[in-house]
């Protein structure tokens, strides 16, 4: 981490200036596999307390996650875990296709980035944000950064003057080969400027 730490404090002041007042940021490590693509899914678009509750209670009711737990579950079971009924359609989504092998966690390991997007962007629900996340925290990819991401994209207005999308594909593209790290920076940033930390 120090490396690319220190790669990114030559190259971008603002990044520099981030650590040099916040300190290094913190870096997550997850399981890799379906229950953690679950918890995945119930992030989208909420904020991580909700999903860890809902997420908390899954666990709870059926003990360790597996994609035939889920298949076999009603949608009433899932409910009552706070589950939204278009999650629910995603979380089922996901175990069928893990449970008939389309998707098979194990095997990403020897595969490349692209071809693990492939495979995860054929899930319902599931887009860039969640495959992002996906590979930055559970197979700690270097070179991630999930634009769609809203503490992101709101940090590089704020601290770049990054107006839309291409703006910040082109910041982001001066901070390869550690997006991720950098990511993880802005995260923190964002953090600590509003006492979450």
């Amino acid at each position: 981490m120090q490396k690319a730490i220190d790669f990114l404090s030559k190259k971008d002041k603002t990044l520099n200036f981030i650590i040099s007042n916040f300190g290094n940021p913190i870096i997550q490590k997850r399981n890799q596999g379906f229950a953690t693509m679950c918890h995945i899914i119930l992030e989208q678009q909420v904020s991580i307390p909700s999903a860890k509750a809902s997420y908390d209670k899954l666990q709870n009711h059926f003990g360790e996650l597996t994609a035939l737990k889920i298949l076999n579950c009603s949608e009433l079971e899932l409910k009552n875990c706070g589950i939204s009924r278009q999650k629910i359609t995603y979380l089922k989504d996901l175990s069928s296709k893990v449970f008939t092998n389309q998707i098979d966690f194990e095997t990403f390991t020897n595969k490349t980035e692209q071809e693990i997007r492939n495979e995860l962007i054929t899930i319902k629900g599931v887009g860039n944000w969640s495959i992002e996340v996906y590979l930055m925290f559970c197979l700690q990819l270097p070179d991630i950064i999930p634009i769609g991401d809203i503490a992101i994209k709101n940090t590089l207005k704020e601290l770049y003057d990054c107006q839309n999308h291409n703006d910040m594909v082109s910041l982001s593209n001066t901070w390869k080969p550690y997006r991720t790290f950098a990511t993880y920076i802005i995260w923190h940033y964002y953090l600590k400027k509003r006492n979450k930390i």
